[in-house]
């Protein structure tokens, strides 16, 4: 009855390559590159119409001009 059953295939050392080790600096700088790029999605995400960073963008500007013609329209 035992040799009824399969021998288990054999694991030979190397078939998956062993990943090479990434160096601190490496890892820092894609971790830095990871965050920039959320951070920039964030940002575009922000900047469509009726979202908070296009009501800011939009009140600056306004406020902006406003602020600008009353310093033309006081003069000395």
């Amino acid at each position: 009855m035992a040799d009824d059953i399969p021998p288990y295939p054999f694991v030979y050392e190397g078939l998956d390559p062993v990943p090479e080790s990434k160096s601190t600096i490496e890892e820092v700088a894609d971790g830095v590159e990871g965050a920039a790029s959320r951070v920039g999605d964030a940002i575009k995400t922000g900047r469509k119409p009726g979202m908070p960073l296009s009501v800011l963008s939009n009140i600056a500007r306004e406020a902006a001009l406003g602020s600008l013609g009353v310093a033309v329209a006081r003069r000395r």
